[in-house]
């Protein structure tokens, strides 16, 4: 790589996960390590092969290819973590693709995971971030309008980078020892609950990867998190969000709302991922059948008809907890459905719609009092049916048997955050990024790490407002 330029690192992962002391990123070492120009002596990089059901057809042997897995480390703590570089170059499964990654996708997946992360979501870690000056040519919009932007190189960290895509391949090629083999080494390394000689061991881990898709897609919904491109190669078998593309926050809350522009069907809109769910495990449970016993797969299947239920349920509990409600009610869904629907209908910010209501007191809703700095709840309030819905909101919160109203905005406050990585966000910071100006970045990064705190610097730059008006025109597309 020419003329690299100094990374952004995350100082959490360097130190907490690597070991590492934040000096050591200012050293030419690491950034030859990480700009994949130097290889740690006696390591041999890999890149993983796989496939995929990309947009619900089966896309045929695909596999890292830009990807270069440069290490598995063993911290202190006794925690293994794999080492991967992200536009690092061909590999045997570019397709005849560069291998590389442009700034901008770059950046949205530093930012992005390491945001996710803050927010609480089982996620893989952004490291470091190296920007170059070699020439990439893209097509970002797939209208023909080819041009040249920067490069960079991600060093991203998981504990498996292994999806269900890694199953399917072996499966669909006959390759059945092999699939033995690493679903073994899967589940002796990751699911340590499961007994690598239990003769279920195999319906073990589909039951538990079931159960933790289900918890993973309910708390994307719960800060309105769309991942953009759910194919199979991009789910992980340890339920952890990997691979950010076309990913985006909501705006205003809708259910039909597509952060990637490449998906012209709507397929991976965010109202759509828990079935998307579905599809995906039921493409697992294929890949697993020919290890199944006949009643095996029986119970498979029994095991997946349980996902919409699991699923449901995890969803329901997460919105009781953003609204602050306690114990259980009968009618607790239908007031979680009739909010969305208030949302919907006036198109009111998902993310401060709830972080207001965290906000705001009892007796203020009482009196249908909003004042104008809570701007999200003024829109909701619009709606003929939105004094109904408080009163029903208000009577449920009387059932919270010894709480108050000061204790429910503080337990509210620290689950329904003030700041999101919003796209418009994400672009301003890529936009003085390609000029070398990094700022933004840095800022984003550290008002991240504190989602849920408010602070006065990001209230200053509006991360808790309206967002603009050039915010609707941001693209995002599966082209980096």
């Amino acid at each position: 790589m020419n003329g690299n330029f100094p990374q952004k690192c995350s100082q959490e992962v360097l130190e907490k996960i690597l070991d590492l002391d934040m000096s050591a990123s200012s050293s030419d070492d690491f950034l030859q390590l990480v700009s994949g120009t130097k290889i740690i002596f006696g390591s041999l990089p890999l890149t993983h092969r796989y496939g995929g059901h990309q947009f619900g057809s089966w896309a045929g042997q695909l596999g890292d290819g830009r990807a270069h897995l440069i290490g598995v480390y063993t911290n202190r703590f006794g925690s293994r973590w794999e080492l991967q570089l992200k536009g690092s170059g061909r590999t045997p499964y570019s397709r005849r693709g560069d291998g590389r990654a442009v700034l901008r996708s770059s950046i949205r997946e530093f930012l992005g995971s390491e945001a996710m992360h803050y927010l609480g979501i089982p996620t893989s870690r952004a490291a470091s971030l190296v920007v170059s000056d070699d020439n990439i040519w893209r097509d970002q919009f797939y209208n023909g309008n080819i041009k040249k932007e920067r490069g960079a190189i991600v060093l991203r960290v998981a504990k498996s980078w292994f999806r269900i895509g890694s199953l399917e391949i072996l499966a669909q090629s006959g390759e059945l020892d092999l699939l033995r083999m690493l679903l073994d080494m899967v589940i002796k390394e990751h699911f340590p609950k499961i007994n690598i000689n239990d003769s279920n061991k195999y319906l073990a881990f589909f039951s538990q990867v079931v159960s933790e898709t289900a918890h993973l897609i309910g708390l994307w919904m719960s800060v309105g998190f769309a991942h953009g491109v759910c194919n199979t190669d991009n789910f992980s078998l340890l339920s952890i969000t990997i691979d950010y593309g076309p990913f985006g926050f909501m705006d205003s809350y809708n259910p039909d709302f597509v952060p990637n522009t490449s998906d012209d069907e709507g397929r991976y809109k965010i109202g759509n991922q828990a079935n998307v769910g579905m599809f995906n495990l039921n493409k697992l449970l294929k890949a697993l059948n020919p290890l199944f016993s006949p009643r095996e797969k029986q119970l498979a299947s029994q095991i997946l008809e349980e996902y919409p239920q699991q699923y449901y349920k995890g969803f329901v509990e997460l919105f009781k907890t953003k609204l602050g409600l306690l114990g259980e009610n009968e009618d607790d869904d239908y007031l979680i459905a009739f909010l969305l629907k208030l949302m919907e209908d006036t198109r009111a910010d998902f993310t401060m719609t709830f972080r207001q209501l965290s906000e705001i007191s009892e007796d203020k809703l009482k009196d249908l009092n909003i004042p104008k700095e809570f701007w999200a709840l003024q829109d909701i309030a619009k709606h003929k049916n939105f004094s109904t819905w408080i009163a029903m909101y208000l009577l449920r919160l009387k059932g919270n048997v010894g709480d108050s109203d000061s204790e429910r905005r503080r337990r509210m406050s620290s689950v329904n955050p003030r700041y999101i990585l919003r796209n418009w966000m994400a672009e301003s910071a890529v936009q003085k990024a390609e000029i070398n100006d990094f700022s933004e970045v840095r800022f984003l990064q550290r008002v991240l790490q504190h989602p849920f705190l408010v602070q006065t610097l990001a209230e200053r730059a509006g991360y808790a407002q309206h967002p603009p008006a050039w915010a609707e025109d941001v693209k995002v597309s599966c082209s980096s």
